[in-house]
């Protein structure tokens, strides 16, 4: 299953290697890095879903609270995010660059 995960952006970062806008997002509490080129103006403290390792659309904190209970719930976030342990996470490969 491969899910849109809602999660907050706590750092925003440009990968010079890759030319692009990358950053990190909480998912419950599990980090993950992620591209956010699809949202160039997105700021940190700002709420998006994330589908396999691209944050795709903004979403209000109230929708990604319950949304992220939901998936608790049902047993489905560790599923989708794996352990956490952000070491072992292959970042995405961004293919747009910033400019």
């Amino acid at each position: 299953m491969c899910l849109g995960i809602p999660g907050q952006v706590v750092a925003i970062t440009t990968d010079e290697a890759r030319g692009a806008l990358m950053g990190v997002v909480d998912f419950a509490g599990v980090r993950k890095e992620v591209c956010l080129a699809y949202l160039p103006d997105i700021q940190v403290g700002e709420y998006t879903i994330v589908h396999v390792g691209f944050a795709i659309t903004r979403i209000d904190e109230q929708s990604a609270r319950e949304t992220l209970a939901m998936f608790e719930e049902l047993g489905l976030l560790e599923e989708e995010l794996g352990d956490g342990d952000p070491s072992a996470a292959v970042p995405p490969s961004c293919p747009v660059t910033v400019g």
